[in-house]
């Protein structure tokens, strides 16, 4: 029998409650045959002039209620807080915890039946996840897609890879003022998300990888006419899932999970996809640890040609197949058991599904790099709770390294002296910035691939060992190891390195240590105080009392562990 559909605890009351519910929709309009038992579909709209990424998602929710209409279905559009990369200071992570409370309590507060989540800039889509895990109603995901390839003097130039590219030469003084403000000009052509393998379009393709989206919906350009027509099949399977029983608890399981964490090593995710994993994961209760990560994903090569870690784009990603052909190619190694937003599992969702470009999608037989070439985590003395750097964007010399330690206590104190053509740096030395984490900048941001000192890039460097409690964009590169836990401000070993330490990165062999004794070390501890909270009031506070560290998601600790749907006590 179909499940009792949540929306009549407020339209089928025949009382004064039903009667306040119903009126005021009329009030706007809709007839009395909008309540007459059919699933109500919230769309969760992150739109937002202040979000570029996300600022065509009106088109798409317009395409979303077609489909809903189509299908028999009431759709009501709802905004939710919009996360964009571009504005948000100190870091657009400080409030991905915010957004996801405010979509999981709006879900659960009104007479929604199924919810399509509207979503697109790097931290829209693991705030919905997560919002949407919590609340436990039917969900699906629909992104805006990426942007169009950028084109710059005859090339492909993909956003932010290039942006941090074209930046360091410019300070090398290898462009002109004249040449960056023209590229500036040429790499966003359209509405979408970075067409890189950043974040966000990593978070699209595992939103699909755990079965919460329709199959092709995370690789077609935000501009492409079939994105409108994904969405308005995802309208239309909303009505359907709204009495279907599939809540998120049931989609997103361990083994959905672990399916997502080895697509996301085939595609060279975002390191920042292991913390928002890790954060959905615990929503749910499902355990998830930073060492499956490594597990999992060292048992696959990186199959996607795509920046950073390759030549190619989303566009052509899209058009050589999309995630469906790369799931079809991996079929092997993925669990068959998932369920999806689609009813079927995900393997059915994409059987027969052609690769047409092997360049892009590569073969077993040719990959890009060798499998265990993904995200590495890391563990020693510096990192006794783990660490991640992205080994596919890393210099492979520099994998295993020993070198001096050039300490910062804070990025601004680092940023002071960066141009400064004196200062006591070489190739070999180990760059540490520290209070970058998630209680200490506060919020985590994107700061880990950290700019090299201009001495060095006008001698030729271009990489070089950098480590810090920060996370940094998926779309940058470099040997830059990241989510350093327990951080810096709350007392983790990288408090207590010294300049002229010896530090010593063992990828290989999955360590970071600093090379200086337990007795020194804890000497050092006894010595060190707390910095002070930077905030004492609103979000920020709240949010630096209780966020949880990088190895367990950066979430907020009350949050974690599922809930149910039921609806809440009357209002009148």
């Amino acid at each position: 029998m179909a499940p009792q559909l949540r929306s009549r605890a407020w339209f089928g009351d025949g009382g004064k409650n039903g009667f306040i519910s119903r009126h005021h929709l009329r009030a706007m309009g809709r007839g009395g045959h909008n309540f007459d038992g059919r699933p109500v579909i919230g769309i969760c709209n992150t739109f937002s002039e202040l979000t570029p990424c996300n600022g065509h998602l009106q088109l798409l929710a317009d395409a979303v209620k077609r489909g809903v209409l189509q299908a028999g279905g009431f759709p009501l559009e709802f905004p939710a807080m919009s996360l964009g990369e571009p504005f948000l200071r100190p870091t657009s992570m400080l409030y991905r915890n915010l957004a996801a409370m405010e979509i999981e309590e709006q879900i659960r507060a009104n007479p929604i039946d199924a919810v399509v989540l509207l979503t697109g800039c790097d931290k829209t889509t693991p705030a919905a996840l997560m919002g949407a895990a919590s609340a436990g109603v039917p969900s699906m995901v629909f992104t805006g897609g990426p942007m169009l390839n950028g084109r710059f003097k005859g090339r492909n130039v993909g956003s932010g890879t290039d942006i941090w590219r074209m930046t360091e030469e410019l300070r090398a003084g290898t462009i002109t003022q004249e040449e960056f403000t023209e590229f500036e000009s040429s790499l966003n052509r359209s509405a979408g998300h970075c067409m890189t393998m950043g974040t966000a379009s990593t978070m699209a393709c595992l939103a699909e990888a755990l079965g919460m989206m329709v199959p092709g919906g995370s690789g077609l350009p935000a501009v492409d006419a079939r994105r409108g027509t994904l969405a308005e099949e995802t309208g239309a399977r909303a009505v359907e899932l709204a009495t279907s029983g599939l809540t998120p608890q049931r989609i997103m399981t361990r083994n959905a999970f672990e399916n997502a964490i080895r697509v996301n090593a085939a595609i060279g995710g975002s390191t920042n996809a292991v913390v928002h994993l890790l954060a959905i994961a615990g929503r749910l209760g499902v355990p998830l640890s930073l060492d499956d990560f490594d597990r999992l994903g060292a048992e696959l090569p990186l199959l996607i040609d795509l920046m950073p870690s390759g030549r190619f784009l989303m566009e052509e990603f899209a058009y050589a197949g999309g995630l469906p052909a790369l799931i079809n190619d991996l079929r092997e190694h993925l669990h068959r058991d998932t369920v999806t937003v689609t009813g079927r599992s995900l393997l059915e969702n994409c059987e027969g599904v052609e690769v047409y470009d092997r360049e892009v999608i590569r073969s077993f037989g040719n990959p890009v790099l060798p499998a265990g070439s993904g995200t590495a985590v890391l563990h020693g003395n510096l990192a006794p709770d783990g660490a991640v750097i992205k080994q596919s964007a890393a210099e492979p010399r520099l994998l295993s390294h020993t070198g001096p330690a050039l300490v910062f206590d804070s990025l601004e104190e680092y940023l002071d002296v960066v141009e400064d053509p004196d200062l006591d740096v070489t190739a070999d030395t180990v760059l540490v910035v520290r209070n970058t984490g998630p209680r200490g900048y506060p919020g985590m941001p994107e700061v880990g691939n950290l700019a090299l000192p201009k001495k060095l890039l006008d001698a030729g460097v271009r990489d070089m060992v950098r480590i810090s409690d920060a996370r940094m964009s998926g779309t940058a590169f470099g040997t830059c190891v990241l989510h350093v836990a327990p951080e810096a401000a709350v007392g983790g070993p990288l408090a207590f390195v010294r300049t002229g330490d010896q530090v010593c990165l063992d990828v290989p062999g999955r360590r970071l240590d600093v090379l200086v004794d337990d007795a020194e070390l804890a000497r050092r501890r006894s010595g060190w105080t707390a910095p002070k909270p930077s905030v004492e009031r609103g979000w920020t506070y709240l949010y630096t009392q209780h966020v949880t560290q990088a190895d367990t998601g950066v979430d907020l600790d009350f949050l974690v562990g599922s809930t149910d749907s039921a609806p809440p006590r009357q209002a009148f």
